[in-house]
């Protein structure tokens, strides 16, 4: 581990680091563009380079593109990657109340902490940790994404029904495009556009950023006069003991879900999002700009790379797209991720994980000097930077599968998210309810497929059962939290 620290800390490695950070910083923060998209574009130019070298600069890129995800989140409601969608739901509202500063101070506090302490687990527990994953079959990840699933309820704002309709039209359309189980084609209206299904990223611009484009043309704008960002982000002595608690517990549940392949940031969020509403003693005040709520969303998708990265690098197997693009540039080079990537190229598992922690601390020292001036975009005209928004959302969405098709999907689904939202319908359901529904209908098939049919092999699935009982005790607590409630005013009211 010493020797990697050694090799990292070189003029050239740490150029090059800072520089991944950095362009994954100001990518994150674009609307439409990914740290995914970014590693891919990049890694053609790692050809040539030491693998220590290569390593190094795509996980800053990765890191970086994470954490910049969270300004625009904040400060436009506009997630730069769908690890910050959840981010929007107290980070936008602390804005609107003139609270940005505070907002990007806890979130980027909450980012390296999710990183630090994912890291701790990267470096000290890789090998248990990736052998308990290897523990999980098709009907652990299923039941996984059901309590997910489930749990959009809590997160619904205002009627719980409007809620499970936003999870519901999510997953609806989720489902054109080539049935994984039997390759037919489904729901796709003779159209070989649909064949593909309807891209991830298309939908999210499309739901986030072109409809809040669509929403701020048709009224005049008020971020030009926001109080953004001046001398010093507000961060103090009080936060460790008023929000430790919850960054730790959301960073290790972050550090669990992103060790599952497949799961990502963004379910991680929303877990520790959900977890953290359901602890505590002021859940009313979630999507309405609680503190909190930054802080669990931020430290969880942070901590969901450290997490991510302990599968990869000790079995092999990647966690996202982004992590199978790392395994990409490793074979590229020759080095083969797996258990004998410590006995054969140690310099190579020991560096990632240094850079991975050294990537968490120069991602803090950017953010917090330039997040000042990156803030500053909201004070552009208002025409000037919707249409700069316009042009990357396009380039973004067509960037993907060069296809202009995603384009009009974006726009289609721009105009879907502006109407859900004045049915009050809320979107963060709605994307989340489309992200999870391709996973759990492939965990549930696999299930099927491995029991012919007998669903009742979940009762021998501890792990299974265990997230089945979290989900059914999600749905009915809020009824018994209410019930009980009402039992306890009933006998003050009685002794009074």
């Amino acid at each position: 581990m010493i020797a990697a620290f050694d090799a990292l800390f070189t003029l050239s490695n740490l150029v090059l680091l800072c520089a991944g950070v950095g362009l994954g910083i100001v990518v994150g923060a674009i609307p439409g563009l990914t740290a995914t998209m970014l590693i891919a574009l990049t890694l053609p130019l790692t050809f040539h380079m030491e693998p220590v070298s290569a390593i190094t600069l795509l996980i800053g890129e990765y890191v970086g593109g994470i954490s910049g995800g969270l300004i625009t989140s904040i400060l436009l409601r506009m997630p730069g990657t769908p690890a910050s969608i959840v981010t929007t739901f107290d980070g936008y509202p602390m804005t609107l109340n003139n609270q940005a500063e505070r907002a990007l101070a806890l979130g980027i506090a909450a980012s390296v902490a999710g990183g630090i302490i994912s890291w701790m687990f990267l470096a000290g527990m890789s090998p248990a940790l990736a052998r308990f994953a290897l523990q999980f079959g098709p009907w652990e990840y299923f039941t996984l994404v059901l309590m997910a699933l489930v749990m959009l309820a809590v997160l619904a704002q205002g009627s719980l029904a409007k809620g499970l309709l936003g999870a519901a039209l999510g997953m609806a359309f989720a489902l054109p495009g080539i049935d994984s189980s039997t390759g037919q084609s489904r729901l796709t209206f003779g159209q070989s556009e649909l064949l593909g299904g309807f891209g991830l990223l298309p939908v999210l611009i499309g739901a986030f950023a072109i409809s809040q484009v669509l929403r701020d043309v048709s009224r005049p704008s008020d971020m030009g006069r926001m109080r953004l960002p001046d001398r010093r982000l507000p961060l103090y002595r009080g936060d460790v003991a008023r929000h430790g608690p919850n960054a730790l517990r959301s960073s290790v549940i972050g550090t669990w879900i992103g060790l599952l392949p497949g799961i990502g940031g963004n379910i991680a969020a929303l877990v520790s999002y959900s977890t953290a509403k359901q602890v505590s003693h002021q859940p009313e005040q979630f999507g309405k700009g609680h503190e909190p709520g930054v802080v669990a969303a931020e430290a969880a998708n942070n901590a969901s790379i450290g997490g991510a990265l302990i599968p990869l690098i000790t079995m092999g197997i990647p966690g996202s797209v982004t992590e199978a693009i790392l395994i990409g540039a490793l074979t590229i080079h020759n080095l083969q991720p797996g258990p004998l990537l410590f006995q054969n190229s140690p310099e190579i598992a020991y560096g990632i994980i240094a850079a991975y922690l050294v990537a968490n601390v120069v991602m803090m020292l950017v953010m917090w000097g330039a997040v000042r001036w990156i803030a500053q975009v909201v004070r552009l005209p208002q025409a000037g930077l919707l249409g700069a928004i316009l042009v990357f959302c396009v380039v973004g969405s067509y960037a993907i599968n060069s296809n202009f098709t995603d384009v009009w999907v974006m726009i289609a689904f721009g105009v879907i998210g502006l109407g859900l939202e004045a049915a009050k319908v809320p979107l963060g359901p709605f994307v989340i309810g489309f992200v999870l529904s391709p996973i759990a209908e492939e965990q549930l098939r696999a299930s099927l497929m491995m029991t012919d049919g007998d669903v009742t092999q979940i009762l021998y699935r501890p792990w299974a059962m265990a997230f089945l009982v979290v989900s059914v005790l999600t749905v009915f607590w809020p009824a018994l939290a209410s019930r009980m409630g009402a039992r306890s005013r009933e006998k003050k009211e009685a002794r009074q």
